[in-house]
């Protein structure tokens, strides 16, 4: 398996959580905004995965140990929301 699928996986987590979270709380305000980032993040990190030219930048020791940062905050987020 490809490193760069561990972003994938990170990047489809936290589209599938923000879609979770703007169904299942229908109705509280705000709610579209605060889903909206997660899915917002989710989608554009995903997509960059597939560009070519990014895989070497992906594969940077501090780019990594950047996401894996962002990813846990990302899912906090999503998890306190």
């Amino acid at each position: 398996m490809h490193p760069i699928n561990n972003y994938r996986f990170g990047a489809y987590a936290l589209f599938a959580m923000g879609l979770i979270n703007l169904r299942y709380q229908t109705g509280s305000e705000g709610n579209l905004s605060k889903s909206s980032l997660l899915i917002a993040v989710g989608a554009v990190v995903l997509a960059l995965t597939f560009i070519p030219k990014l895989n070497d930048f992906f594969m940077k020791k501090s780019v990594k140990s950047l996401s894996l940062v962002l990813l846990a905050v990302f899912i906090a987020y999503g998890i306190l929301i």
